[in-house]
């Protein structure tokens, strides 16, 4: 009874962490097959961190249809558009949404100011300007003024 329980509770964790997972993304069409398909299998640290083009998120897409994922047709058109537009070549960092994979990644921060960043975020809220980025302890300023261009508020 006690290892049904655990069971059961474990699930409910992975269920309320996959909602919240999904309400980060940025919303948009397809955002809804993002979250049926691809984070029912595993977070979206695993696809915000990749910066791939059109075709290379259809084959990773594909990929992921030959490993059990499944949607129709429609569906997994609309994933691939999300992720091209929102995580293409050139798309920005939702830096007040961005998980530890993404914000590591992509803008190159280490681990320690990735960490201190998620601190002064989960505490203080997100910053709402570029200035206000500079300021959170921990972040190197030189490295973020860097990829400004990639930072969205």
């Amino acid at each position: 009874m006690k290892v049904l329980f655990l069971m059961l509770f474990g699930l409910a964790c992975a269920t309320a962490a996959d909602e919240k997972d999904i309400a980060r993304l940025p919303d948009g069409p397809g955002k809804e097959q993002v979250g049926k398909i691809c984070v029912s299998c595993h977070d979206s640290g695993n696809f915000r961190k990749a910066r791939f083009t059109s075709e290379e998120w259809t084959d990773s897409v594909d990929d992921m249809v030959q490993r059990g994922a499944s949607g129709t047709t429609a569906e997994l058109e609309a994933v691939v558009a999300y992720l091209t537009k929102n995580f293409g070549k050139d798309a920005g960092v939702r830096i007040n949404t961005a998980p530890f994979a993404e914000l590591r990644v992509v803008l190159g921060f280490t681990v320690a100011e990735v960490r201190a960043f998620l601190e002064y975020r989960d505490k203080n809220g997100g910053p709402k300007t570029f200035d206000e980025l500079l300021k959170v302890p921990g972040i190197d300023a030189a490295k973020a003024e860097a990829k400004k261009e990639r930072i969205i508020f």
